[in-house]
């Protein structure tokens, strides 16, 4: 990669940084590629050459977060995680960045429709979850990923404030139900 390249992929970083930054503070509805010029010492219309619009800019942000998650799933069930273990890892990867999680897992950005190439990373996480699931790997494999993204939804959402609950013993406690279906069983 020579120095030209090098530079275009700083800035599109240093972009996609401002644009986590204004999505922790305002939300992604409010993500402005204005603003993230202004910030950067830079016009408008310069920095619609590293991104295109403001979906171009999503697309990336969520590219990056299933990438990120893959990579962790990955990272843990190589590591000889179970699914106890998987569990715990993509609750912490959503923990360390909620605005990351939700942006791929939460409302759906108005407006925005992804391209359907973005897909296939996240097909890359399911992929790890069905490989530790085992058999009936896409039963069982739905259920780790219900009850997984259940708990960390209402958590993240803030619906267990006020609550004696403990979000990390809730996951554990999902997933270590979800290992004694077995094949044919529907319990849930």
């Amino acid at each position: 990669m020579g120095p030209r390249e090098r530079y275009r992929e700083q800035v599109r970083d240093e972009v996609k940084q401002h644009a986590w930054e204004q999505i922790a503070t305002a939300g992604v509805s409010a993500l402005s590629l204005n603003a993230i010029a202004k910030q950067m010492g830079m016009s408008g219309p310069a920095l619609y050459r590293y991104f295109a619009n403001r979906d171009e800019l999503i697309t990336a942000l969520i590219r990056d977060a299933y990438r990120s998650l893959a990579d962790t799933a990955r990272a843990a069930y190589d590591g000889g995680a179970d699914l106890v273990g998987l569990a715990r890892a993509i609750r912490e990867w959503a923990l360390v960045d909620p605005h990351r999680y939700l942006l791929i897992y939460g409302t759906p950005v108005p407006g925005y429709h992804a391209p359907a190439d973005t897909t296939a990373i996240s097909d890359q996480v399911m992929a790890v979850i069905l490989e530790a699931a085992g058999e009936p790997a896409v039963h069982r494999g739905l259920l780790f990923w219900t009850r997984v993204h259940g708990v960390l939804s209402l958590e993240l959402a803030g619906h267990f404030h006020g609550m004696s609950v403990d979000p990390a013993a809730l996951v554990t406690e999902e997933i270590e139900a979800l290992a004694v279906v077995r094949a044919g069983s529907h319990r849930s």
